[in-house]
């Protein structure tokens, strides 16, 4: 199939900013995050050879007020397939977060041909412990620390021909996760195309975290993604009397291995021409997590392969290692549609074209 336009490469060919003077020594911390700042289109000219450029400060591209009527930004990173941006297990990488604003801005930034390595967000808002009974089932962990790699909050992302590896969210928590990227809070989907993620983890959502967002996910990779918390996430007065984020709050994540979604009405996930392998999650989801939370949102899938996705929970599986609560049903207009040209493989190799469980 031919890729919409948003998916397609953006003309590098008049650069904004140009880090490096032909040297790898030239291409430094400074002049990236200078650059970054900036916005506009942004290379590298660091020579020849492969360059990695130790991230010392998460960057932060521009951002515009919607609310204001200020126009729009646009943030271009091209790495020339020789840049790898790396976190060194203890940065994250990039915060493109507009503060308080939901689902209205139309700031856009683009990564394409290049490596984020190593990105870490950690906590910061620890869940308080329940001093009211019952207690035993209370959520643990933060509220925060989201997106190792990429936190996002409102504007349009898109990632192409990029490679997300080692990066962490917060490990657990009820609602934080994206070991590479988390967003949030947008009414344009994310455009993710022939990109690789790879062994990133976080409590849910291993590679990417969606909540109230979607994204087109085109000719992609994720293996060996996890999601590490414990305990999944619900809302039950009977295991927990004290109340978090609005929820008498139970469980502490867990779901959604490689991707994971929540809420969004007209937000789909759609995976096409895509492989989703070797993931795990303690709880739902190994391969794809997604929960509608009452919306019309769908998970739809084409040409895709996902295999050996691996939980311990044998239940409220759609098909191997996808879980959600809006699967297929010919009674319902808003049900995810049944999969189409794809292969679902459990962990002991059995395979189905379907997903009607």
């Amino acid at each position: 199939m031919t890729l919409p336009a948003k998916a397609q490469p953006v003309d590098i060919s008049h650069p904004t900013s140009v880090v490096g003077t032909g040297s790898a020594a030239s291409c430094t911390f400074a002049e990236l995050a200078d650059a970054v700042k900036k916005g506009g289109i942004i290379t590298f000219d660091c020579g020849a050879a492969p360059v990695t450029i130790s991230i010392t400060a998460t960057l932060t591209p521009p951002v515009s007020n919607a609310y204001a009527n200020d126009p729009p930004t646009n943030t271009v990173i091209d790495g020339g397939n020789s840049i790898t941006l790396d976190g060194g297990g203890a940065v994250r990488i990039l915060s493109f977060v507009h503060p308080g604003s939901w689902q209205v801005n139309n700031d856009a930034l683009t990564l394409q041909h290049i490596t984020l390595a190593n990105g870490r967000a950690t906590g910061t808002v620890l869940i308080p412990a329940c001093n009211l009974t019952p207690n035993t089932n209370c959520s643990t962990g933060y509220d925060d620390g989201q997106g190792g790699a990429i936190n996002m909050q409102d504007g349009l992302l898109r990632v192409i021909d990029a490679t997300f590896i080692n990066n962490q969210a917060a490990l657990l928590g009820p609602d934080t996760g994206g070991g590479a990227i988390y967003i949030q809070g947008t009414s344009n989907s994310a455009y993710i195309v022939s990109s690789t993620f790879k062994n990133n983890k976080a409590s849910n959502a291993g590679a990417i975290g969606m909540l109230w967002a979607g994204a087109l996910i085109f000719n992609s990779l994720f293996d060996g993604n996890s999601a590490v918390g414990q305990g999944a996430n619900n809302d039950d007065a009977n295991q927990c009397a004290c109340v978090n984020n609005g929820q008498n709050q139970t469980g502490s994540g867990g779901n959604g291995g490689a991707i994971y979604k929540d809420g969004g009405d007209g937000l789909d996930v759609t995976l096409c021409g895509t492989v989703v392998r070797n993931n795990a999650a303690n709880e739902f989801g190994a391969g794809v997590f997604l929960t509608a939370d009452g919306s019309a949102a769908k998970l739809i899938i084409y040409d895709s392969l996902l295999t050996n996705n691996t939980s311990p929970i044998p239940y409220w599986q759609w098909c191997p290692g996808v879980s959600t609560d809006n699967p297929h049903a010919s009674s319902s207009a808003s049900s995810s549609p049944e999969p189409v040209n794809s292969t679902f493989c459990d962990g002991n190799g059995n395979c189905s074209s379907l997903c009607t469980s």
